[in-house]
This record gives structure tokens, sequence and C-alpha cells, in this order.
């Protein structure tokens, strides 16, 4: 009876302790949890009363979709029209001898009517004439505009003079889709081939100088300030 009695109380001191090491255990689980699920747990990331002085100036902001460096938009500059041709800037410079390496053999410039090279960005507009060989050694007007500082021509609309002298505005047409495109590639919508586009085309509006109106001239005044009539 005493031995029934001393295993009884063996059992029960062993089910306490198992009682005490399993409620220590889920103590120490969720204090691990907290802590992993805590902000200053993340990787590469600490409370401010953490960080220093150093490290606040240090530490960037979230990356936002607004970029400092992205340049001004077209509309920021005046915009320009510049007749002449446009060429390979390696025989450009050639011809007024100046001898450069194959590196420039594809620079594609305009020649304006006064001589002068311009070079031409090849963005969305301009990389036609590196592609077309129909846009080159022609006449062309270019509306377009030069960012200060640098000598480069970005070209927003381009118009080829015929034989007759008339102005046809150029670019790529998907019959299918009737939908305009700018550069040699397939249609963006059906993928099929694209045509070259001539048409006859005007000024933009903005480069249209105002026309005069005649303005009635005025009758000399007679003495007593009557005008004549």
């Amino acid at each position: 009876m005493a031995k029934q009695s001393q295993h009884a109380a063996n059992l029960v001191v062993v089910i306490a302790m198992a009682t005490v090491i399993t409620v220590s255990a889920c103590v120490v689980t969720g204090v691990t949890r907290v802590s992993a699920e805590s902000p200053a747990a993340e990787e590469g990331s600490a409370s401010p009363e953490v960080l220093g002085d150093s490290a606040k100036s240090d530490a960037k902001p979230a990356d936002s979709k607004k970029d400092d460096t992205d340049p001004a938009s077209a509309s920021d500059f005046k915009k320009e029209l510049f007749a002449g041709k446009v060429v390979f800037a390696q025989e450009a410079l050639a011809k007024r001898g100046i001898k450069v390496a194959a590196e420039m053999k594809s620079q594609a410039v305009l020649e304006t009517e006064s001589g002068e090279l311009l070079p031409i960005a090849a963005d969305w507009r301009g990389r036609a004439f590196y592609q077309d060989k129909r846009l080159r050694n022609r006449k062309v007007e270019l509306v377009g505009y030069r960012r200060p500082g640098l000598p480069y021509l970005q070209v927003l609309v381009i118009f080829v003079i015929d034989e007759e002298g008339r102005r046809q505005e150029m670019d790529y047409w998907c019959e299918i889709c009737s939908i305009p495109m700018y550069e040699i590639k397939a249609c963006e919508c059906c993928q099929a081939e694209i045509d070259f586009r001539l048409r006859p085309g005007k000024l933009p509006a903005y480069l249209t100088p105002p026309q005069k109106t005649d303005e009635p001239s005025q009758k000399p005044a007679l003495p007593g300030g009557k005008p004549a009539e």
C-alpha cells in the first residue's frame, strides 16, 4: 500500500514538471514569434531609436516612381523648323576635310541650307533617319527642338519636299489597323508590315506666323480736329 502511494506521488510530480516545461516552451515560442514579427527585426531595418544620427542621415527614403533626373518633356522647349537634307556624319565631315573613324559612319545629321551640321537624336521620331534610306539625301523640313547645351536635334514632325516643291508629311502606316507609326517595325497592333506614307502636310499652328490684318488707314485730320471726307 505504501509503495502504491509513493508511486502515485512520483507520478504527480512528473506530471507537474511536464506541465511546467510545456508552459515555459510556449512562453519562449511566443516571445520568439513576437520578435520575428516586429518591424525592428526585419532585414535591413531598425527602429528610429536604434539608428544613430549618421545612420539616419544615410538612410534612403522608400523608392518612388518619380525620378529627379527625368528630363523635361518636349513641351518645355521652343519648337523650330529646320530645313536641309539628312546625311551621315562621316561623309558630311569628309566634304569639309575632316576624316573620322568608322564609329561615326552611322551618325545621321541634318545638313542645313546654311551648311550647319545638326546631329539627329535616334529617338522615337529621329530613328527613322537611321533606318530608312528613303529619308536621306533629299530635301526635308523637320519640326523639332534642341535642348540648351546639347547639339542634338530632336525631331517631332518630318516633311519631305517633293520634286515640285510641295510639303509632304511622312510617317509609316498600317493599312489593316489604320494607325500611324514612326519607325520601321511590325505594326504594334496586328504585327503586320507597315508602309512608307507621304501625304500633303501643313506646318503645325505653333510654327505658323500670325497673318497680318490690314488696318484701316486713318485720314488726315482737318483744322479743327475733324477728319477729312
